[in-house]
């Protein structure tokens, strides 16, 4: 959703708001002792979480259920970790013990949909809520609040983020569920972190119907007399964009490595991006996540792109409302 006022609007003029929490969402199948958890890709997961699979075996109150949630990874000061640490807990199968003790994860649930032997995917998301949360034990449900009121609105969700947590999410309240899909019953409101201006600094050619153009693009911040890497993206251009970008990229390659074309740094580029986080991968320590590019920017030249230090800015202050993983 572009802002809550469109939220508004859309959900008659009441809305279910929810934490947005920076996790993974996970589905839950309990059948008489046994639990099996799968990840929104329906990858079993369930080696991987084993304090969540005991925690459900000895909170949920139904023989049968499934049920969704989310799984963060928590500080010690309980606060959550950047959601690259909680993608390290979801790849391990083995050294579980180890690594449960540095990084430590959190279960919060928000629906169910089948509670021995009753679907519930028909019913109003208001009904489901008030059945989970008479099973849930002492299992948390995601922070929530049901208003009419945008003031309301805007100050839960300050809090959320002010806690750590990546926004709200915002539910119809008489939405039944749909499996992979959000439509207009639900809607995700996020802060929007400063785009940056960065350079160009290199592109591969794309797949398929874009294998033809330079469509994946190196993105540099100004580091002192260069540009330092600090992300790549293929999102955010047209077709009629990329296609002239690739003509430009050309007139200005200084040299190829394999599908990777090494280009003067010429082009500045406008970017959003969701979370910036620590990455090995790039020489900066740092890689945007989901960045894409809002607009080329031929109206600035390479020494007006922001810097290493001001990504580094941003990067530092998500760490004053998350907590930092002792690894």
């Amino acid at each position: 959703a572009r802002d809550l006022k469109e939220v508004f609007e859309e959900h008659g003029g009441k809305t279910a708001l929810e934490y947005k929490l920076d996790g993974a969402r996970i589905q839950i199948h309990m059948s008489r002792g046994d639990v099996r958890i799968f990840s929104r890709r329906l990858t079993d997961v369930t080696k991987s979480l084993p304090e969540i699979v005991n925690l459900v075996r000895n909170e949920i109150r139904a023989e049968e259920a499934i049920l969704e949630g989310e799984v963060i990874a928590v500080g010690e000061d309980g606060k959550p970790m950047p959601f690259q640490h909680l993608m390290r807990r979801f790849k391990r199968v083995y050294g579980i013990d180890k690594i449960s003790r540095s990084i430590p994860v959190k279960l919060y649930l928000f629906d169910a949909l089948y509670i021995n032997g009753e679907s519930l995917i028909r019913l109003p998301y208001s009904e489901r809520r008030t059945r989970l949360r008479e099973i849930a034990g002492n299992i948390p449900l995601t922070e929530q609040i049901v208003t009419d009121s945008i003031s309301e609105a805007e100050s839960f969700l300050k809090r959320a983020i002010d806690e750590g947590h990546e926004g709200l999410m915002a539910k119809r309240l008489s939405s039944p569920y749909f499996p992979g899909a959000r439509g207009k019953h639900w809607f995700k409101i996020k802060d929007v972190l400063p785009p940056l201006d960065l350079v160009i600094v290199a592109a591969e050619y794309g797949y398929g119907r874009r294998h033809n153009w330079l469509s994946d693009y190196y993105l540099a911040a100004k580091d002192g007399d260069g540009f330092t890497v600090v992300g790549k993206t293929f999102k955010g251009l047209t077709d009629n964009e990329i296609s002239g970008l690739t003509k430009r990229l050309k007139e200005i390659a200084v040299g190829e490595e394999g599908n990777k074309v090494i280009v003067l740094p010429k082009i500045v580029v406008e970017v959003a991006y969701n979370e910036i986080q620590e990455s090995p991968k790039y020489e900066s320590g740092m890689a945007l996540r989901f960045a894409r590019i809002i607009r080329i920017r031929d109206d600035k030249i390479p020494d007006e792109a922001d810097t290493v230090e001001t990504v580094r800015t941003i990067y530092e202050n998500q760490f004053r409302r998350k907590a930092k993983a002792n690894i």
